[in-house]
């Protein structure tokens, strides 16, 4: 896996991380929706320790669906958000996959928050689909 890079729209924050992804995947959850202004967000997941940011993001802090928080962090400046931190996932960056620098080589494995989907997207491809976030392996 080479070296993920990427950043906001207006280059103020940038991150770098060098490690294989925990998952990637489509979610699909209002909060995503929101923060996206579309239907869907694509999303990487990386261990936190191995990501570095450059710039200093702003966070929103608010209750995911498991009742615990989740931290976004976006640029002060353009307004893009670059990743959240869901307690849920300790030590996990969930980074945006439109941020990357390069999505060349970025494949979608499973589909997120299914129950909260837009009734008329259908994106096939074979991916695992969940109704919410699943389980970490244990």
């Amino acid at each position: 896996m080479p070296q993920m890079t990427g950043g906001c729209l207006c280059g103020q924050v940038r991150y770098s991380a060098n490690v294989e992804p925990m998952f990637t995947g489509v979610c699909h959850c209002t909060s995503c929706q929101k923060q996206s202004g579309g239907a869907f967000n694509i999303v990487v997941a990386v261990p936190q320790a191995t990501l570095s940011i450059q710039g200093s993001p702003k966070t929103y802090t608010k209750k995911g669906d498991s009742g615990s928080e989740v931290v976004s962090r976006f640029c002060p400046n353009c307004g893009s958000t670059i990743l959240s931190e869901p307690a849920a996932m300790p030590g996990a960056s969930i980074l945006r996959a439109g941020t990357l620098d390069d999505t060349a080589w970025l494949k979608p494995t499973m589909e997120i928050y299914c129950d909260s989907a837009q009734s008329w997207v259908q994106l096939g491809g074979g991916m695992q689909r969940f109704a919410k976030m699943p389980a970490p392996p244990r």
